[in-house]
C-alpha cells in the first residue's frame, strides 16, 4: 500500500518520494560483487558467515529471530552511522524501510497535503533519531519507529489544522479530528507540571509499551509496591488533568460533548485499549477524554502489537487479568 502511496506520487510529481530515493540508494548497497554486509558470526542465530544487509534485514523480521539478536545489531548499526556518516546512515534506513513504510501507510490515509512532505517528515524523525537514540535500551528499532511516527503525526496535525479553503457559499466545513497521540498527552502533562518526566516514564513504559513495571521498578531501583502506588497516583493526577482540559469544550460541539461524557463513571472498567489515551485535542489544543479509572485511560491493549501495528488501532481484547497486577492472596 505504501508503494502503491509512492507510486501515486511520482506520477502526479514527476518525482520519487524520500522513502523511494533511500530504497534505491540502499539497493545499491547491497548488490555487486562487495555488498554492504556484517558479519553474523558475532550475533547468535545468525549465519557464521558476512550477511548483506537485505538478507540480513529479511532474517530480522523472521519471528524465530530473537529480541537481543535485533537490538544488538541495530546497536551496531546506529553506531556506525554515527561514526563512519552517510554510508552506514542510508544503510539504517534502508534496514528500517519496512517500519517506515508501515508508518507513512497508515498517516498518509489521513493526509490532505503533499505525500513528499509527509515522506520526507517520517524520514527526518527517523534520522534525527539516529543520532540521539540509546542504544543500551532494548526495542531499539522501535523507538526508532515511534520517533519517525511522531515526526510524520505533527505534520499531519499541522495539515489538518491549516484553514480549509472553501467556495464563497454558505457550507459546512468538516470538524477537527477529536483525537490526539499518547506521548502527546503525556508530554503535554508533563509542560504544565501535572506530570514528572520520571511518571511519564513510567506511565509510557508500562502501560505503552510492552515492560512490565516490575521490570521497570528494578530498572529505577525502586520496590514494586512504591512503583505501582507512583504510578497509581500520577494516573489519578492526569485524569483529573484531562477531565479539567474537557471543561473548557464548547457545549455547542457535539463531537466535543460526546468525548466529555466519557468522562462520566462508566461501568466497571474492562481491559483497557490503547485508543483510551488518545483523547481529544479540542479547544487551545488541550486534550479531552479519558476513563474513570486511570488504569483505564492509560493502559495498552496487548502485548502483541507487531512491529509494524504500533500506533494503529486494534481490536479490543477479550478481558483477562493483566499480568503486571499482583494476585491477591
Amino acid at each position: 500500500m505504501a508503494d502503491r502511496h509512492s507510486a501515486h506520487h511520482a506520477r502526479a510529481t514527476g518525482q520519487p518520494s524520500p522513502l523511494d530515493t533511500a530504497r534505491e540508494c540502499f539497493t545499491l548497497l547491497v548488490t555487486g560483487p562487495q555488498p554492504l554486509s556484517l558479519d553474523g558470526r558475532s550475533y547468535p542465530g545468525l549465519p557464521n558467515r558476512r550477511i548483506p544487509l537485505d538478507e540480513l534485514r529479511d532474517r530480522m523480521l523472521r519471528r524465530r529471530c530473537p529480541r537481543s539478536t535485533r537490538d544488538e545489531v541495530w546497536a551496531h548499526l546506529v553506531r556506525q552511522s554515527r561514526e563512519q556518516g552517510a554510508t552506514w546512515t542510508l544503510a539504517c534506513a534502508g534496514m528500517a524501510l519496512p517500519a517506515l513504510s508501515g508508518v507513512s501507510r497508515w498517516l498518509a490515509a489521513r493526509f490532505p497535503g503533499d505525500l513528499f512532505d509527509l515522506h520526507a517528515e517520517v524520514l527526518s524523525g527517523f534520522l534525527g533519531a539516529l543520532t540521539t537514540i540509546d542504544v543500551d535500551r532494548p526495542r531499539i528499532l522501535v523507538r526508532l519507529r515511534w520517533a519517525a511516527y511522531r515526526a510524520g503525526f505533527a505534520a499531519l496535525s499541522e495539515a489538518l489544522d491549516a484553514p480549509m479553503p472553501v467556495a464563497s457559499a454558505f457550507r459546512s466545513a468538516a470538524p477537527k479530528p477529536p483525537w490526539g497521540h499518547p506521548d502527546l498527552v503525556l508530554a503535554r502533562a508533563v509542560r504544565q507540571s501535572v506530570l514528572t518526566r520520571t511518571e511519564a516514564d513510567l506511565i509510557g513504559a508500562t502501560r505503552l509499551d510492552e515492560t512490565l513495571i516490575t521490570d521497570w521498578a528494578d530498572r529505577h531501583r525502586m520496590s514494586h509496591e512504591a512503583a505501582y502506588k507512583a504510578r497509581q497516583r500520577a494516573e489519578r493526577r492526569l485524569v483529573a488533568f484531562l477531565r479539567e482540559q474537557g471543561a473548557a469544550t464548547d457545549p455547542d460541539d457535539p463531537v466535543a460533548s460526546c468525548l466529555v461524557n466519557g468522562l462520566a463513571p462508566q461501568s466497571p472498567p474492562s481491559r483497557p485499549t490503547r485508543q483510551s489515551l488518545c483523547v481529544s485535542t479540542v479547544g487551545q489544543g488541550g486534550p479531552a477524554g479519558a476513563g474513570e479509572e486511570s488504569a483505564v485511560t492509560v493502559s495498552k491493549s496487548g502485548a502483541d502489537s507487531g512491529l509494524l501495528g504500533c500506533g494503529e488501532s486494534t481490536p479490543a481484547l477479550a478481558s483477562r487479568v493483566s499480568p503486571e497486577v499482583p494476585r491477591c492472596a
